[in-house]
């Protein structure tokens, strides 16, 4: 399941339900359904992730970081396609239970969209290194990362829970979806030796020197952008605790990430993740307290 990557999936949509909070009354039932929702689509990501590198070869080939189930030989590719199944299953389960909890019905205007949202974002959990032509091996993975990892999980987080659509969270959206690519360049940075070998990602396409540029501005813009978010939004001091408290260790993980070789950056991956995590937590309550 990958399980210290969960909070990377759970940042959007926490600050998603607290921004919506600000002026709607958000029963406790929709935000526990909205999270599991999000953290199960996220298994499942992680989950056909790991089966589609295995089949492809791209783990077992000298790739950097944790060992994974199906090649350390504890899940066999049977078992792992049962899981997968089986998270299907629970995706659908709590999606369709959080359409039903938040709108009162499934077969409405809202209801079916956000149906046809979710399939979307199990197909596109699915098809990152699944499937005939995976986007993941393509390079493409950067920008669904962007979308479903930052602008759905923001956007839909505030619609589940407000029952409309507020265009400006489209901007703490695109923050957090550019920290989320930023933790995929970590990944693809430490692997690139092992990915050239089966795949196409964009530290490949443009070079470590360069990559290291990329991964720089994807965090220096999504800071920016949460901040500027912040000053037009915010009627206090409150929601700007958690830009503060979270910048040093923003400077940190850059710092860290051109400071250390390939095969060291793996600690980095969490570090942004956990970072991501508190930012969005500490400024969503900003709000609400």
């Amino acid at each position: 399941m990958r399980l210290r990557t969960l909070p990377l999936s759970t940042a959007g949509i926490m600050l998603g339900i607290m921004l919506a909070m600000r002026g709607h009354s958000v029963p406790w039932y929709v935000v526990l359904l909205t999270i599991l929702t999000t953290i199960s689509l996220q298994i499942l990501s992680n989950m056909s992730n790991e089966l589609g590198d295995y089949l492809n070869g791209t783990d077992g080939n000298g790739r950097q970081g944790p060992a994974y189930s199906m090649e350390s030989g504890s899940l066999t590719e049977d078992e792992m396609r049962s899981a997968i199944r089986i998270m299907v299953l629970v995706c659908i389960i709590f999606g369709l239970g959080m359409i039903r909890s938040s709108f009162g019905a499934v077969l409405c205007i809202a209801g079916e969209s956000l149906v046809v949202l979710g399939g979307l974002a199990i197909w596109a959990a699915m098809h990152y290194t699944l499937g005939k032509r995976p986007y993941g091996y393509r390079g493409l993975g950067d920008v669904f990362v962007f979308m479903f990892f930052g602008l759905v999980p923001v956007m839909g987080g505030y619609f589940v829970s407000a029952h409309t659509i507020d265009w400006l969270t489209a901007i703490p959206g695109a923050a957090i979806g550019l920290f989320s690519v930023g933790v995929l360049n970590v990944n693809n940075m430490r692997d690139m030796e092992s990915d050239a070998k089966t795949r196409v990602t964009v530290p490949l396409l443009l070079g470590l020197r360069k990559a290291h540029i990329y991964h720089t501005v994807l965090i220096v813009l999504g800071f920016l952008l949460m901040t500027a978010y912040v000053a037009m939004t915010a009627h206090g001091l409150l929601p700007f605790i958690g830009l503060v408290l979270t910048l040093p260790l923003y400077v940190k993980h850059i710092m860290g990430v051109w400071k250390l070789p390939q095969d060291k950056l793996d600690p980095m991956l969490p570090m942004l993740v956990m970072t991501t995590f508190a930012m969005s937590l500490l400024t969503g309550l900003g709000y609400l307290i």
